[in-house]
């Protein structure tokens, strides 16, 4: 179990970590460079041009103003200057919301840590129930009398966490109704200002019927013309650009290639590159590299320029779904938001979101494959999770040596080495834990592809949602479990069945210990590598020596990255977790978490205006996952303290705790039926009809059929078109349009008619 000495020595370990991180990058990025590597983002928008090109030899690679090296540290202030609305224009909603999240755990946790420290940890530290419980072989050190197993069975000083719970209760819940309100008027806002956006007026349509006498874009083109005669505009269909991909893929790979052998025969005219034809290009015949992969991408690019010419006029590779546009917004409102068809399994219709947003793989997966993946993928998380109790379970016995130690004292000489014992209690279970969790993210997104969502921001919600609950069961509850039992081994072993409840309830509290050692290798030490940036730095730095030619070339090089909403949210929702658990259990962990969430706004703030490129904008429609998290973490934490107070034989206090799980879960249900529409519909009057106005007032010959033509074209097929004369919007007395079709009963069926009542089969 870690003593006060362990976790002093794991505090210093990643302090000096972290500060070396910082010191880093405070020289790194003034570094002409590196330039492209922490400021890429002012790249992107054409805002800062490289300064390689110009200056001395020197100057161009390194910072020769002494000055600036004072001034290294400046970067801190630097990103807390720009104001949240600048912000918003300049990363996006997402960002400034997901940004939000570190600011509501400082408004939660600085006023509970103030409290719990003034009121509970006199309160605990000044009795002696751990000092009465020796003869009982529990393990337990000295900090562990900060927390609530150091108070005997029965004490009345079991009121004061009592009324603990409930300011922590109120207070979380009344950060939380304020954070609600106020992301959701963001995000209503943003969306009332935002620019036309081609999202706004187009549906995804999955599921389409077959049908022997129409084809996939004849059927839509027919079915909306009926169904929706005034507003809708075009659609486009979907195609299977499997093949297409796999080219473009394969030609970038040779292209990179035949850049690298180009740029090794510039360095050394004299000597033309030779590869060799075998195994792995290890062995076999030998070419000239530079003809024999020109040859290769010029093949790969008449490959590419035949399939989409074959995407282009065949029909087969349509799939049954496709992208339709509407004339307004409330057109595409109302398409989206109601059933089409009496079959709900047909012609299923959903806001399409941004065209950099989709996944277009997902887009043809049928409604019954959706559910069976669903289940598969399920069963596949329960084993994962199940399993991986085995790695927690490995952390948990080198964060309790003296458990071990009890049991099994032939390996105590090897271990009690003080420093040493100190390193491997201190800091080694963090960064054990940490390296276990290290791959899980991509596997957990993998079964969010499978599972067939069709965005990229629906997959990292996914994602982040299974990474929440598997780090709740695994490294919350099992760490707590398994922990327990090596830390109380010994006491297990040679007490009755009756006395385990009470050893528990004495041991969960002292596993703050152990998480606090977890924070120090994720949020400090981890915060501060995340700015640093090594991996992309080491891989740009590659690239820009073997395969940069021109300034394109090393601009394709920089990954700007994003803020990885999948493994950031989850991480902070754990920290939420931790803090509201022992808030009122034991509040020793709070000044490390606040420390964590200190460290990270200043950090990801300065690498949201400077680094991250987002991939989509979803206008902060993460939120009400973000609140859902946290009023269960509020949950959870009352649940354990009133199973803690009963182990500890507080029968008078313990009843008044029931009815907090019941407040706050009525307080999650006011919250949800009052502010997540505004994350989940598109409001007609007040949003959709007023922008639909102000645009017809503003521009009125704007050629929105133009506008939306390729917009959710194949990002790999984009094929560019002659623009369309102007169009103006149909009018309300415009004569019924006739509807050709392929069908004997349904020809020249005109606009309004009967049959757009029926079921299109």
């Amino acid at each position: 179990m870690a003593t006060i000495n362990d976790i002093g020595v794991a505090a210093a370990i990643n302090i000096v970590t972290a500060l070396a991180f910082l010191l880093a990058f405070a020289i790194f990025r003034i570094q002409p460079v590196n330039d492209r590597v922490y400021f890429p983002k002012w790249y992107l928008k054409g805002l800062r041009s490289s300064s390689i090109q110009t200056g001395g030899f020197g100057s161009k690679f390194i910072n020769l103003d002494f000055r600036s090296y004072i001034r290294f540290l400046n970067w801190m202030p630097e990103a807390l200057k720009m104001p949240e609305p600048e912000l918003v224009d300049h990363a996006g909603l997402d960002s400034v919301v997901y940004l939000r999240i570190y600011l509501l755990g400082l408004k939660i946790f600085f006023p509970i840590a103030c409290v719990a420290f003034t009121a509970m940890v006199p309160v605990n530290w000044t009795n002696k129930g751990l000092d009465r419980l020796r003869h009982s072989n529990i393990s337990f050190s000295d900090i562990d009398k900060l927390s609530l197993s150091n108070i005997p069975n029965g004490s009345p000083r079991f009121w004061v966490h009592l009324c603990m719970a409930y300011a922590i209760t109120f207070w979380t819940c009344f950060i939380l109704k304020r954070e609600y309100q106020n992301i959701a008027l963001m995000r209503l806002q943003f969306l009332a200002n935002d620019q036309r956006r081609p999202n706004q007026f187009t549906v995804l349509v999955r599921n389409i019927p077959s049908d022997p006498h129409e084809s996939i874009c004849e059927l839509v083109e027919h079915f909306f013309k009926v169904n929706h005669p005034d507003h809708y505009l075009t659609f486009q269909a979907v195609h299977d650009a499997t093949k297409l991909s796999e080219l473009v893929l394969t030609r970038k790979q040779m292209q990179n290639l035949l850049d690298y052998n180009i740029n090794k025969h510039m360095r050394n005219q004299s000597n033309r590159p030779v590869i060799k034809m075998g195994f792995l290009g290890c062995c076999g015949e030998e070419a000239d590299g530079i003809k024999y992969y020109t040859s290769v991408v010029e093949g790969l690019t008449r490959e590419i320029a035949e399939e989409k010419q074959r995407l282009r006029t065949g029909t087969k590779s349509i799939v049954p779904a496709a992208f339709v546009s509407f004339k307004s917004r409330w057109g595409a409102a109302v398409c989206a938001q109601t059933q089409q068809t009496r079959n709900p399994t047909e012609w299923l219709t959903e806001w399409a979101a941004e065209p950099r947003d989709i996944y277009y793989d997902n887009l043809a997966l049928p409604y019954v494959d959706l559910k069976i993946r669903r289940l598969i993928v399920g069963v596949a998380y329960f084993f994962l999770t199940f399993f991986f109790m085995i790695p927690i379970a490995f952390v948990q016995s080198l964060a309790n040596i003296e458990g071990i130690e009890k049991a099994f004292p032939f390996l105590k000489p090897l271990i009690e080495v003080k420093l040493l014992k100190s390193i491997i209690q201190g800091f080694l279970p963090g960064i054990a834990l940490k390296i276990f969790l290290l791959f899980l993210p991509r596997i957990l997104m993998q079964m969010s592809k499978f599972e067939g969502f069709v965005s990229t921001s629906s997959l990292e919600r996914r994602a982040a949602t299974r990474f929440y609950m598997f780090q709740f069961i695994n490294v919350f509850l099992g760490s707590i479990v398994t922990g327990t039992a090596f830390q109380q081994l010994n006491s297990f072993l040679n007490q009755s069945a009756n006395d385990i409840p009470k050893t528990i309830g004495v041991s969960i509290p002292m596993k703050a210990t152990f998480f606090i050692t977890y924070i120090m290798v994720d949020g400090w030490a981890g915060v501060a590598g995340e700015i640093l940036r090594l991996k992309p730095l080491i891989i740009y730095h590659l690239k820009n020596s073997f395969l940069v030619r021109t300034e394109k070339d090393r601009e394709e090089a920089t990954d700007p990255g994003t803020i990885g909403f999948n493994t950031g949210e989850p991480q902070i929702q754990l920290y939420f977790l931790l803090g509201l658990v022992y808030a009122a259990v034991s509040p020793i962990l709070l000044p490390f978490i606040l420390v964590f969430f200190g460290l990270a706004f200043v950090v990801y703030r300065h690498q949201v205006i400077n680094v991250y490129n987002q991939k989509y904008e979803s206008a902060g429609k993460f939120w009400p996952d973000v609140h859902r998290r946290v009023v269960t973490a509020l949950v959870v934490s009352q649940l354990l303290l009133m199973g803690l107070l009963s182990t500890k034989h507080a029968s008078k206090s313990t009843p008044f705790l029931l009815v907090l799980p019941l407040l706050t879960i009525g307080f999650h249900m006011h919250c949800k039926n009052r502010y997540q529409p505004a994350f989940v519909t598109y409001p007609l009057q007040q949003e959709a009809m007023i922008k639909d106005t102000l645009d017809r007032i503003r521009e009125p010959n704007f050629n929105l059929k133009a506008f939306l033509r390729d917009a959710y074209a194949h990002p790999e097929f984009r094929v560019g078109e002659d623009p369309e004369p102007e169009e103006k919007l149909e009018s309300d007395m415009s004569p019924p349009e006739l509807v050709a079709t392929k069908r004997g009963s349904w020809r020249n069926t005109p606009l309004p008619s009967k049959q757009s009542c029926r079921d299109i089969p």
